[in-house]
């Protein structure tokens, strides 16, 4: 790989990226960079965790003058959380340079956003719809444009953005430098690269096999109402540093996230129908280790780079293989293993294999964790969290006691215990999970992302000290096929709603599952993340 010295960067830039911690490129960066200093259109292949961003951002700042007091490059992201990201990458790679940058996007307040594009960022990121807005308004004005990027280009004509961003470009000058990137390419995607880009350079660093080989891939058959239990057998089993959950609605979010915290688990939920600020929380919590699981909807995920996230748990089966390929990157990233877990129903299992057909990737299928598994996963947890004090020698203050204790009892039942006491005792709690209908298996292979509007839509270091406890249960109930929370259908970029988990307990309980039978009077829900392929 090369380094950044060889692509003939201002010093400035070089500082930036020294101490964002970059040391060589990466192959998107290798290809992108040199064609992206010529000035030539380009097409980016790639999955998000591959350095992408830098790979445009790093020739976009190189270019730009900073006098200029005009937007001078446009950034284009399919949701809230993308821009942000990408903004604040934008903002550290050209701190020192003192480029002008601001994000602009749904759920925060415009008035704000006009106050700020008074200061005459010479970048601008955003969502197309919050964009439309501005243009509209007359207070973005692209006249002066001279670069623009399509970010998750597959994702924004996916939700629906198509028109939206035909009409930006329309607005901008026709002699521009364009590059657009994709995890993938439908033709809906090559038919905006033919429109708008002109004799575009294909990159691609998409390997033969579309899944990612760092990632330990494995199913779990089971029957809906067994999910619950075996989701918290398996984070006691496997004790993730960071986990992210993905459910296919925002109503399975807002019931599992708190059915989590119900067992003690320190997990929150992120889905479209959270106020900006209750999303910006949740995700400063899962990057600070506040939190260890994030319970997510596809959207509300999409785009998210967190490093340290250890384990993929698809709660319900993805729409389609490019959703799966998606939630599971974001484990296994920057050279790192992960694990991602999918769990199936017995309906369901031609859809898996319709998923390993197009991924070319073979899912393994394991068991069910057994109760006596998910404890002893917990008693290690226990023991290695008790390895590291001694080895830090920091229980020094509590010898004394600890001599005068073993003069008077056994050190094998002091010891156990201690880590009965820090492991967390067993407690009844009942958990009710609304079913939701399986996927079934396409009968005809079809591209998923050139259809139109997707109805509905929500978007979307380190860990901290692990919450003990957990419980399991052996029986099973019937569910409520009522759901607690209201039915929502919107477009998730110009929305700004209130919503939000519960804060999580401090002890797990041992409970029961109580969820089974289903109203099959009630009507499937289409107005969700995603749509039920019926």
């Amino acid at each position: 790989m090369k380094t950044f010295q060889e692509f003939g960067l201002e010093p400035a830039i070089l500082r930036a990226v020294t101490e964002m911690g970059f040391e060589e490129s990466t192959p998107i960066q290798e290809k992108t960079i040199p064609l992206a200093m010529e000035g030539r259109d380009l097409i980016g292949q790639a999955q998000t965790g591959t350095g992408k961003t830098a790979a445009f951002g790093i020739p976009l700042i190189h270019k730009i003058n900073t006098k200029e007091e005009r937007i001078s490059a446009l950034i284009m992201c399919p949701t809230r959380e993308l821009a942000i990201q990408v903004a604040e990458e934008i903002e550290k790679l050209g701190r020192f340079k003192g480029i002008r940058s601001l994000p602009i996007y749904g759920g925060q307040d415009i008035v704000k956003q006009i106050r700020a594009l008074k200061k005459k960022p010479q970048i601008i990121i955003g969502t197309p719809g919050r964009l439309l807005d501005h243009i509209n308004r007359k207070t973005i004005k692209l006249d002066d444009v001279q670069t623009v990027v399509l970010d998750e280009a597959d994702e924004m004509l996916d939700m629906g953005f198509m028109d939206d961003i035909q009409s930006i470009l329309k607005l901008v000058p026709e002699e521009r430098h364009t590059m657009l990137f994709s995890a993938t390419m439908p033709a809906n995607i090559q038919k905006l690269a033919q429109q708008f880009l002109r004799n575009p350079e294909h990159v691609s660093v998409i390997p033969k096999q579309v899944s990612a080989p760092l990632i330990d891939q494995a199913y779990i058959e089971l029957h809906e109402k067994q999910k619950f239990e075996a989701l918290s057998r398996l984070i006691d089993m496997e004790a993730p540093d960071l986990a992210i959950i993905f459910g296919r609605t925002k109503r399975r979010v807002d019931e599992l996230a708190e059915a989590l915290q119900k067992r003690g688990y320190a997990a929150e939920g992120l889905h479209g129908d959270l106020s900006q600020n209750q999303r910006d929380n949740v995700m400063r919590k899962f990057r600070d280790g506040s939190i260890d699981v994030l319970v997510a909807t596809d959207v509300a995920a999409r785009g998210l780079d967190v490093s340290g996230v250890t384990h993929v748990i698809n709660f319900d089966l993805p729409q389609d293989p490019e959703s799966y390929v998606h939630r599971i990157g974001r484990t296994g990233r920057a050279g790192k293993e992960g694990t991602a877990w999918t769990f199936v129903t017995p309906r369901e299992i031609d859809h898996l294999h319709f998923i390993e057909k197009v991924t070319r990737h073979k899912i393994n299928k394991k068991p069910l964790p057994s109760l006596a598994e998910a404890i002893e996963g917990k008693q290690k947890m226990t023991a290695e969290r008790i390895l590291d004090v001694l080895q830090n020698d920091t229980q020094a203050e509590f010898k004394g006691l600890a001599i005068q204790m073993l003069e008077q009892y056994d050190s094998v039942n002091l010891l156990a215990a201690a880590m009965k006491l820090l492991t967390g005792d067993k407690k009844e709690t009942n958990i009710e999970l609304t079913p939701e209908d399986p996927i079934r298996a396409r009968k005809k292979k079809f591209d998923v992302r050139s259809s139109g509007r997707r109805v509905g839509g929500g978007y979307g270091s380190g860990s901290g000290e692990r919450r003990q406890g957990g419980g399991y249960s052996s029986g099973t109930g019937s569910s409520s096929s009522n759901s607690r929370y209201p039915r929502k259908d919107s477009r998730d970029y110009g929305s700004n709603r209130e919503g939000g988990s519960s804060s999580s307990s401090r002890n797990r309980e041992y409970g029961s599952n109580n969820s089974g039978n289903r109203d099959r009077s009630r009507a499937p829900r289409k107005s969700e993340e995603t749509l039920v392929n019926k």
